[in-house]
């Protein structure tokens, strides 16, 4: 179970994260929505430490970190539960596929290389990726790129996997192959927090959803309630925008 109470984050003098309180189930998908600048991408960031959240406590499983007292050894800790997948991809340009991926196992984990490249394989697989093995970045579409990305996550085997907009550099006829992986995924029941702006996919593949706004969670529920009959003004206002073909019990 991950767990999030009284997450805060400031930049400068800009409060982006205002006391954000969030549970999310082991094998659940949890999918954050929100429009540009409603703080769920920080969020997200916060929970692997990619950003310092200055007050709140983090729970995943049996580990908890109190964001006001964050040692080195903590640090370690919460990130080696949590594994990010990037909207960039942020592959080593100068690394394979399966070298992408077997780096977190042979320098944080200190597998040996043969065990890290038969666990990579078996990963590149799954992902649809078995044949481009030794392909370089650049010789990979955007779409194969992510999919890397999500084995190279996978490989380190988190208690939860993070996923920010993994769709959203890719072209169109792109997007529908990173979102099968990701479905596919979800059935093996790995929890997951998606930040995505794709409606359908959420409605699809999330068993709870968030809806963010102005630093705060505005209203969360399951994809069949808060689509059709969300509860707060914001909501509707949202959802009536991005989806305006849905329509909506008042």
């Amino acid at each position: 179970m991950i767990q999030l109470t009284g997450i805060r984050k400031t930049f400068g003098k800009q409060e982006v994260l205002k006391g954000i309180d969030l549970q999310v189930a082991k094998g659940e998908v949890v999918a954050i929505l929100g429009p540009s600048g409603s703080g769920k991408t920080t969020l997200l960031r916060c929970i692997n430490y990619l950003e310092k959240p200055g007050v709140g406590e983090i729970r995943i499983g049996d580990f908890v970190f109190d964001a006001r007292r964050p040692g080195k050894k903590e640090i370690h800790a919460l990130r080696q539960r949590s594994a990010m997948v990037f909207q960039q991809y942020n592959l080593f340009a100068h690394k394979t596929a399966l070298e992408n991926v077997i780096e977190g196992l042979t320098v944080v984990k200190k597998i040996c290389k043969e065990e890290a490249q038969r666990r990579g394989t078996e990963l590149l697989e799954k992902v649809g990726l078995g044949s481009k093995l030794n392909a370089y970045p650049s010789q990979l579409s955007g779409g194969q790129q992510q999919r890397v990305g999500i084995a190279r996550a996978l490989a380190m085997e988190p208690e939860v996997l993070l996923l920010d907009e993994p769709t959203s550099a890719l072209d169109p006829e792109l997007v529908g192959e990173v979102l099968a992986v990701i479905r596919k995924i979800a059935r093996e029941g790995i929890t997951m927090i998606i930040v995505t702006h794709e409606m359908g996919f959420a409605q699809d593949v999330a068993s709870h959803v968030v809806f963010m706004d102005g630093g705060v969670v505005v209203e969360e529920g399951a994809p069949s309630e808060l689509f059709t009959r969300p509860k707060e003004e914001r909501t509707k206002q949202f959802l009536k925008r991005i989806t305006p073909e849905l329509s909506y019990s008042i």
